[in-house]
Formats: C-alpha cells, structure tokens, sequence
C-alpha cells in the first residue's frame, strides 16, 4: 500500500519509447493508482479522424471531432493479452489498433492542433483530480498537471527508442526497417519538441532519468526511492 504522505499525482513525460510507460504502469502497479497514458488518448482520436476521413489539415474538424467522441481509458480488469489499460472509442475496445502504423504516423499532427489539446487536456485534468494517479505523456509536469509533487521527465537515446519501437512492432507481427522506425522518432522528436503548443520539453522541477541500457526492474526501485524521499 502506497505511504499516506505518497503524492497523489505522480506527473511522467517524455519523448516516444523513452520507457515512460512501462515504468509509469509498473509504478502504478506497485502504489495500487490508477494508471493514464495521455498519448492513447490522442491516438484514439486520431484513429476516429483515419477511420471518418477526418482531414488530417483541417484543425476545425479534428477540434470538433475532439468535442463529439466517447473517448475512456479503463484500468486492467482481468485481460491477459500484454495490454496497460482499456481504451474505448465510442464504445469500442481499441486498444491494441492504437499501434497501427497509420496511427503511428499521424498522432503527432492531430495532438499539435491546440483546440484537440485542450479538449484533451480537460479530460485529463478530470482524472487528475480524483487523485490516486500516474499520468504518463508529454506535456503532464508543464501543462496538465503543473502542480504535481512529483514531476519525472524520461529520456534515451534515438538509437534505443528506435530498437524499442521495432522490436513492439515485430512483436505484433509488422515486418518493419529500422532504419525507418529511427527516421520517424527523430522525426516526432522534432515535431513534438517545436509545437506551438506545449512543446515537448521537461518542467523546471522535473528529475531527469535515463533509460538507456538500464533494466526496467531497476529504474522502477530508483523511483520509489524518489517517493520515499518526496513523502517523508
């Protein structure tokens, strides 16, 4: 059980396949929180614009197609087939389509459109205030939870998030090129980092943690030693 000082709302960003969510599911497991991925959230949204011919350029629409979806994510009840959560797109589980190449290759244009962030963001802001949460993605310690007691910023090198991404791909059958997958992370990097609107970048109070060549088991140890500092 969580220490009753232990801060309710644990903030974690960083770029794509940093090992954020592993590690922010992971903590969430250990402290009994629920745990929100942010970036599932503009994933099911951009999968709703792919699967109504939403204009990818066309901010009016996708701000209001932000507007009109049921749009859930649900803890763990019981699945066994490797998922974090439950995400569920007007009703349907679509959790595991969320990974889909076309998906991969347009979510960092729909949640660059400042009007989808703000729908977005209030929705977050929501399960942020019920307490008892690690919210994962990229902007929670600069913009959707600012006030956070515990603001995490998770980096590793292109290089590393690019095998990563390769190796979840092949894991769902895709035959993908390496040298590919490391062009499209350098790729969002550069988009997520220069957005107009919050732009990829660590909180002033963010601890910096590297994943790179370091065990999952161990990062997560360093992290509740962090909690424990944070609740004595």
């Amino acid at each position: 059980m969580p220490h009753e000082r232990q801060p309710n709302v644990i903030a974690i960003d960083g770029p794509a396949a940093s090992g954020k969510s592993t590690l922010g599911f992971l903590l969430a497991q250990r402290l009994g929180y629920l745990y929100l991925d942010t970036g599932s959230m503009y994933r099911a949204l951009t999968l709703a614009a792919i699967r109504q011919g939403v204009p990818l350029d066309d901010d009016a629409a996708l701000i209001a197609l932000a507007e009109r979806v049921d749009l859930d994510v649900l803890p763990l009840r019981g699945e066994t087939d490797g998922r974090q959560y439950t995400v569920l797109l007007d009703g349907e589980d679509v959790t595991w389509a969320l990974r889909l190449p076309a998906v991969d290759a347009a979510v960092s244009q729909v949640s660059a459109v400042s009007g989808v962030r703000a729908r977005l963001v209030e929705r977050q802001r929501a399960f942020g205030r019920r307490g008892g949460v690690v919210m994962v993605g990229r902007d929670i310690g600069t913009v959707v939870m600012p006030e956070a007691p515990l603001k995490l910023y998770i980096v590793a090198t292109a290089e590393e998030r690019a095998r990563r991404r390769l190796r979840d791909r092949e894991q769902l059958g895709y035959d993908d090129d390496f040298a590919a997958i490391l062009a499209d992370v350098i790729r969002r990097d550069h988009i997520d980092s220069t957005r107009e609107h919050s732009p990829l970048h660590p909180a002033g109070d963010s601890i910096i943690i590297d994943t790179t060549d370091r065990h999952v088991e161990v990062l997560l140890e360093e992290v509740v030693a962090l909690l424990n500092q944070v609740a004595a």
